[in-house]
């Protein structure tokens, strides 16, 4: 088997391990966020939480040993823009509160019978598609231009290898900072250390970050036919996805589109197995007008942060790039003002 088919099989197993995980803990920033800030139940965020923290452990594991260079992801570059990131994380977040969850919510549920799913998932990708090639790119790329900048630390392990540290120590030292502080935020919780399936979740889904590493990292090294290096990321997968099933026949899946289809099929068999299927809907045109709103603002702003809740708060965190922290900040941002203050939308679903 060739490296890029490897590649597209690895991808399709792991988004359907994704796609079972999800639905089964309901894992979701944004649920996350709301439990956190308003429903008074902190289990959720936490699971986000170990989650980061296993990813971390893992990925930079395997960059540690030489298994895969991180540097070549698109999260570790020496020139980019700060505030272009954070405007788009802060984009993003908000539109998640507005179709209440993200894209890979959205195709978990859109598995269970959610239709308002399939809506939120086809307005993401066009919207994704226009502001990566599309009409919205030129205003993108000139935003980018305007504010980019190189810098010479682009990850935490750089700054401290900017003080003296060497890097195996800089990249230990920066990892277990960060993990033990999300691991100490995450089992400081009771509710949390009595949640067996939310602990199961969040390692699952922190070590499919690193699986997807793996794959196309060390799986999909080839010298004739590179693989990009990446992983689990849900905006310009999702748009890459729906071309794919317009125009197949004059282009190649890649390990995005197979990760996006591998959480539908894992959602909907695991649905139906658990008799969690059904049918859903709006319930109105002002419902459906706000979901896809907030499904268009979550593909622009997933693409002018470089990814999603899931593309920057795990695997961009994983790669402890400077950049996703920006746009870690700007979706947390951004979900915070959805969901408390004068910029509150009230929800009226719950997914």
């Amino acid at each position: 088997m060739e490296a890029a088919q490897l590649v597209i099989l690895a991808g399709l197993l792991i988004g359907l391990v994704y796609g079972v995980a999800g639905l089964l803990s309901g894992f979701c920033l944004m649920s996350s966020m709301r439990g956190f800030l308003t429903d008074g139940d902190g289990r959720l965020v936490r699971t986000y939480a170990l989650a980061i923290a296993v990813a971390i452990v893992a990925s930079q594991f395997l960059a540690g040993n030489g298994l895969v260079d991180l540097g070549k992801s698109i999260y570790l570059q020496q020139s980019f823009s700060a505030p272009v990131l954070f405007l788009g994380g802060l984009l993003f977040g908000y539109g998640m509160v507005l179709s209440n969850g993200c894209g890979s919510r959205a195709l978990v549920l859109l598995g269970r019978g959610n239709l308002r799913s399939f809506v939120v998932v086809i307005v993401l990708a066009i919207a994704a598609q226009m502001t990566l090639k599309g009409l919205i790119a030129p205003a993108r790329i000139a935003l980018v231009q305007a504010s980019q900048m190189t810098v010479s630390a682009n990850s935490l392990p750089s700054l401290l290898r900017m003080i003296g540290v060497t890097e195996s120590l800089s990249r230990a030292l920066a990892a277990a900072a960060t993990v033990i502080a999300l691991v100490l935020f995450a089992f400081a919780h009771p509710a949390f250390r009595r949640s067996p399936g939310q602990i199961a979740a969040g390692v699952i889904v922190g070590l499919l970050v690193a699986a997807g590493w793996y794959v196309t990292g060390y799986l999909g090294a080839d010298d004739f036919n590179p693989v990009p290096v990446t992983s689990l990321t849900f905006v310009a997968p999702i748009a890459d996805s729906l071309q794919y099933a317009m125009l197949s026949t004059g282009l190649t899946p890649n390990f995005g589109v197979a990760t996006v289809a591998g959480v539908f099929a894992g959602s909907l068999v695991t649905a139906l197995a658990t008799g969690r299927f059904k049918l859903e809907g709006y319930s109105s045109p002002r419902h459906m007008l706000r979901s896809g709103t907030g499904a268009a603002l979550m593909g622009i702003g997933g693409v002018m942060a470089f990814g999603c809740s899931i593309g920057q708060g795990l695997t961009g965190v994983s790669t402890l790039a400077l950049g996703s922290f920006v746009a870690v900040a700007g979706i947390l941002l951004g979900t915070a003002a959805g969901l408390r203050g004068s910029l509150r939308v009230q929800p009226l679903a719950v997914a």
